[in-house]
């Protein structure tokens, strides 16, 4: 149903209801009163029948009793009907045999007046009987006054009682009139009323009439039915019902036309709703009054001019976020740069929220977060890290729940820059890559993963507080944040790992290559020195058959570990292959190579390793090492070369019996001639780097190689 079709059934619910409670209510009212009136008439009338029938039976009680006290019983009778007393008096001996009888007796049956319970039947007369006794008191008979019921009868009744009189037929079977003041027409309506009603009750008949019945009962043994007419104004149900169609009409009319006036601004409004949906947000809607409605109309007006401005700025907004994005798609794909990618995170960050300033903070190894990247503070970053759940972005990363909100006059937490509202948001490694700890970066979600960080924003434009749909945004820029942490740091422990060896932890022999090439033409660029020991360990062989495979490994590990206890930080060891090693010394002569080899012979020596043989109980086994020495640009002019000089040392000191160190034998010095090289020279065209002095390069004097390389191994790993 449309809603002017409800507002014209709720007018006519208000309107004519009332009319049709109304009606129903006169017409109920005028019901009952006129069945009370006729109730009370019936009641009246049944009294009246009572008292009449009462005193004919008084009558020819006494008819009777005059005619018991003369002796002359047929005279007394017969003067007695002359003068209206009774119809017909009957005298009766003793022993019921009549000896005076007056002319035309009423027919049998005869009903007695004093009867206490009437019997049922017909009743043709109505008889009062006396007891005739002589002066003894001795009983001679009886003499009946007797008066016939007929019509005349019936028709006094009815005068007297001003109702309609029917006398019953007693004859079994359905009820009967034996005679009656109703119409021929009405009678039958009456009977069937009447026909099933108790004594006393008053029911309705079809055309119109109140009906009860009248006897027999003690007093009144004749089966009367009484009637009256309604007093209902005729046609009054007709009257009343054209009333309430008259006024449905009326109702309708008015009704349709109050809804027609009053829905078609709210049409226009639905319509106007349709095409807003459908995308049109230049649709207004005529503003017809200065009600409900019409307010209504002027705030949807309002309401498109803004959401036109709200979508374009959203769109300008998406524009935005989609261009920060595609240059942090492009940032991530392109560089392991983690400084750069972090800076474009934040700044993308601070663009799509509208935020002053921001920092991206990272935790370190110590429980420590530490910003790598801020922006817009202009140095007021407090200068310590903030401890995991210590001030704001502390608490984030310790409990892994984004946190917003406005900062209070008090001065902030430690750890946290001063700010008037701020928001933080976790990032933690991708599922199945992170540390197991107490921290989780999703909400709600069970803590199993530890923070790496927390992306943080301060100060919203306009003095706006930050909300949940920034939280969601900056949520995006800490997962790019996350994923490129992640990626940094399994790129360079993949880059760790595919240049060291699984065993022992030292670089492997890939990583050598490079290592010696780098510094090989680091020392030829300044004129430096690098020696090179290749180590072996001796009878490893017999080691691996005696203790097996398991006892060798174990070896092997606890001789990396000493070699790298006895090298300097800028020094590198490398595991070659099998029980072969090389340690690359920059900055150093064949005298100090001599030092760190005497070094780490006695480091070998000096303590046996302890391991389990194939009986499985510990055992300490005697290790030492042979070691070959070779020195750029002293033994060789390439990388290769100088290895391939310190490995035939270490045959040298094999064939001198083992667990001692050999130098490389000094090679042939070859004829050079010297080029003189102009001061404005430019460098070779095909830009390496020459060596020896005078070539109008400079660089730093000693230490690491200034060369990119891998993290370095600390001591005593």
């Amino acid at each position: 149903m449309t809603l002017r079709g409800r507002l014209t059934a709720a007018f006519l619910a208000v309107a004519f209801g009332p009319v049709l409670l109304g009606a129903v209510f006169v017409a109920s009212t005028v019901t009952a009163v006129d069945r009370s009136r006729a109730t009370e008439r019936l009641a009246v009338a049944a009294t009246a029948v009572r008292t009449s029938i009462d005193a004919l039976c008084q009558q020819l009680r006494a008819a009777a009793d005059a005619v018991a006290l003369t002796t002359d019983h047929a005279g007394a009778a017969t003067q007695a009907v002359s003068r209206g007393l009774a119809a017909a008096v009957l005298v009766t001996d003793v022993t019921g045999r009549v000896s005076h009888a007056t002319p035309d007796a009423p027919p049998a049956p005869w009903r007695d007046c004093a009867a206490p319970e009437p019997p049922a039947g017909s009743v043709s007369a109505l008889v009062a009987r006396v007891e005739l006794r002589d002066t003894a008191g001795l009983a001679l008979g009886t003499v009946a006054a007797a008066q016939p019921v007929d019509p005349a009868l019936i028709s006094r009744l009815a005068a007297v009682t001003g109702v309609a009189v029917t006398l019953l037929d007693g004859a079994s079977g359905p009820l009967q009139a034996a005679h009656s003041t109703e119409s021929a027409g009405g009678r039958g309506a009456v009977l069937a009323a009447v026909a099933s009603l108790p004594h006393g009750r008053v029911s309705g008949t079809t055309d119109g009439r109140y009906a009860r019945r009248a006897g027999p009962t003690t007093g009144q043994p004749l089966p009367l039915v009484l009637s009256v007419p309604s007093n209902q104004p005729p046609g009054l149900h007709a009257v009343l019902v054209a009333v309430v169609l008259l006024a449905a009409l009326l109702g309708v009319a008015v009704a349709w036309r109050l809804a027609r006036v009053t829905t078609r601004p709210l049409v226009e409004l639905a319509g106007a709703v349709d095409r807003v949906a459908a995308g049109d947000l230049t649709t207004r809607v005529p503003v017809r009054s200065d009600d409900e409605i019409g307010r209504l109309a002027v705030a949807f007006n309002r309401m498109t001019r803004e959401t036109g401005g709200y979508l374009a700025a959203l769109a300008s907004s998406r524009d935005q976020l989609r261009g920060h994005l595609a240059v942090l798609g492009d940032t991530l794909a392109s560089t392991h740069d983690l400084q750069r990618i972090l800076r474009v995170i934040l700044h993308s960050a601070l663009a799509v929220t509208g935020a002053r300033a921001g920092a991206v903070l990272l935790t370190d190894p110590g429980g420590m977060l530490v910003a790598q990247c801020t922006e817009g503070f202009d140095g007021r970053w407090p200068d310590a890290g903030a401890p995991l759940g210590g001030g704001v972005v502390g608490t984030v990363a310790a409990t892994g729940q984004p946190r917003r909100g406005r900062v209070g006059p008090a001065p902030g937490e430690p750890g946290d820059p001063p700010c008037r509202t701020y928001i933080a948001v976790p990032f933690a490694a991708p599922a199945g890559r992170g540390e197991t700890g107490p921290v989780s970066a999703a909400d709600g979600d069970t803590p199993s993963v530890l923070a790496l960080g927390v992306l943080a924003l301060y100060d919203r434009l306009g003095g706006e507080e930050f909300d949940d749909e920034d939280v969601i945004t900056l949520r995006t820029f800490a997962g790019h944040a996350a994923v490129a942490v992640d990626n940094v740091r399994v790129h360079e422990e993949n880059q760790r790992l595919s240049l060291t060896d699984p065993l022992t932890g030292l670089w492997n022999y890939r990583y050598l290559r490079e290592s010696l090439r780098r510094e090989v033409e680091r020392a030829s660029r300044f004129g430096r020195m690098v020696s090179i020991l290749v180590l072996d360990l001796d009878r490893f062989k017999q080691v691996n058959d005696t203790y097996g495979h398991p006892a060798g490994d174990t070896v092997l590990a606890e001789f990396a570990r000493r070699v790298h206890g006895e090298v300097r930080e800028v020094d590198l060891a490398f595991r070659q292959g099998g029980e072969e090693f090389v340690v690359l010394l920059p900055e150093t002569d064949a005298r100090g190579a001599t030092i760190v080899a005497e070094r780490l012979g006695a480091a070998v020596r000096g303590t046996p390793v302890s391991v389990v043989g194939h009986t499985g109980v510990r055992m300490p086994v005697p290790v030492t090492v042979s070691i070959g020495i070779a020195v750029f640009p002293d033994h060789a002019d390439s990388g290769p070369q100088v290895l391939q000089a310190a490995d035939e040392a270490l045959y040298a000191a094999k064939a001198a019996g083992r667990d001692t160190w050999r130098v490389a034998s000094a090679r042939q010095a070859s004829v050079t001639r010297e080029m003189p090289v102009p001061p404005a020279a430019r460098s070779p065209s095909d830009g390496l780097p020459r060596a020896g002095p005078g070539t109008g390069r400079t660089g730093p004097v000693g230490g690491a190689s200034s060369g990119p390389h891998p993290p370095g191994h600390g001591h005593g790993r």
